[in-house]
């Protein structure tokens, strides 16, 4: 028995950070890379229909703002008839069209929105896109956690069960009493049940993975990674990014609403014709220009709402960027102390297993009570169970780190 204890002995942190073999070896498809993961959760998240929806609107605005008329031209059509004298009259016919024409500046600053328009459609899925990921990379591993769960659950099920024909065995030779048979039997009872619902709550996991992404199977668990310092700049961040392109385009509306402070006027080319009973007919063409006027009542409210989107936008830039510098000064606290836990639940499980070993040598040798071995064996297996549980706990500290820092998985 003090064999087979020993042979689940392991090292502080090698196994600790290792996955089930179960998970990366067998007749199972090939493992995703996390590419392909996202773009397969994005084919089908509401997000991407969004960011498409965005894009087209940004399409539609550059378009608009490219048109040679700064509005759709209008035709215009009347017919007047007269009645000179009994048995006499006259028609008048007039046709023409309106021409919005561009205010000075005014056509430059609808491009430069538009384009700013498009940008902010780019940053939006950029940034979609990442808390997509960050919302996957929860998916997998919560998978990988309840793997470790059936990793630990399964490893505490054989131990028991090993100790359980021990102790049967040794009954039979009369070396124990029958009520050591019975509590041995109890703990692999309930070693077996911890088993069943820790798979139970794997299938759970990987259902929520595959109805995110429509996969059967996880990327590869990436490889704790060299991260760069806390203090590191935010500058590629995609929400940021975001709200400085949201920002930009505020800013470029309200300039465009500066230079449009009235309707577009307009170029009117009119066509005249007039025909009278037995009298020559009269043609004539003309141009007239048609200016609005600018006033209050219509660019007070437009000058406003421009103003409060502008100064909504820069007050939404600051409190992001404050954000994300609390989000990554957070998860770099977190990920150092997970990296601490991990070390010192890993010295914990060695040495209750070194523990239940010498206790177990003990209980072979007739010089200890079941109870105490069983005791001993408990606590050394729900050790290792932490220590597995704490190993993906931080790498899952060192991924959210990076989801800090705006870096795809």
């Amino acid at each position: 028995m003090a064999g087979h204890l020993l042979r689940h002995a392991f090292g502080v942190l090698g196994l600790a950070v290792a996955l089930p073999a179960a998970a990366q070896t067998g007749g199972a498809p090939a493992s995703p890379d996390w590419r392909s993961a996202v773009e397969a959760a994005w084919s089908r998240s509401v997000q991407a229909v969004d960011a498409a929806g965005q894009r087209r609107s940004a399409q539609a605005e550059h378009s608009a703002a490219s048109s040679f008329w700064a509005a759709s031209p209008a035709l215009e059509l009347e017919q007047l008839r007269k009645r000179q004298q009994p048995g006499g009259s006259s028609r008048e016919t007039e046709l023409g069209i309106a021409l919005p024409l561009w205010l000075p500046g005014q056509r430059g600053a609808r491009l430069a929105a538009a384009d700013a328009q498009a940008a902010v459609a780019s940053a939006a899925t950029d940034a979609a896109r990442l808390q997509l990921a960050g919302a996957l990379q929860e998916a997998a591993w919560a998978v990988w956690m309840q793997q470790a769960e059936v990793e630990s659950a399964a490893i505490q099920a054989d131990e028991f069960e090993a100790l359980a024909h021990d102790v049967a065995r040794r009954v039979r030779a009369g070396d124990l009493a029958r009520t050591d048979a019975l509590a041995a039997d109890a703990e692999r009872l309930a070693g077996e049940d911890a088993r069943s619902r820790a798979r139970l709550a794997l299938q759970a996991a990987e259902a929520r993975w595959t109805a995110l992404t429509g996969l059967a199977t996880l990327p590869p668990r990436p490889a704790p990674a060299d991260v760069p310092p806390a203090t590191a700049p935010l500058v590629a961040h995609p929400l940021l990014h975001e709200a400085g392109a949201r920002l930009e385009l505020a800013r470029k509306r309200l300039d465009a609403v500066r230079l449009s402070r009235r309707d577009a006027p307009e170029l009117v080319l009119r066509a005249h014709q007039e025909r009278a009973g037995g009298e020559p007919d009269v043609n004539g063409v003309g141009v007239a220009l048609r200016i609005p006027f600018a006033s209050a009542e219509r660019n007070e409210p437009l000058l406003s709402a421009a103003l409060a989107e502008a100064e909504l936008a820069e007050a939404s830039e600051t409190e992001v960027r404050r954000l994300l510098d609390l989000a990554l000064t957070s998860a770099a606290q977190d990920e150092r102390a997970a990296r601490q836990q991990l070390a010192n639940e890993a010295e914990r499980a060695r040495l209750l297993r070194e523990r239940a070993v010498l206790i177990q040598k003990s209980f072979d040798a007739g010089q200890s009570p079941l109870p105490e071995a069983l005791r001993a064996l408990t606590q050394a297996l729900q050790a290792e169970a932490a220590m597995r549980r704490q190993a993906v706990a931080a790498a899952l500290a060192a991924a959210r780190l990076q989801q800090a820092r705006g870096l795809m998985p």
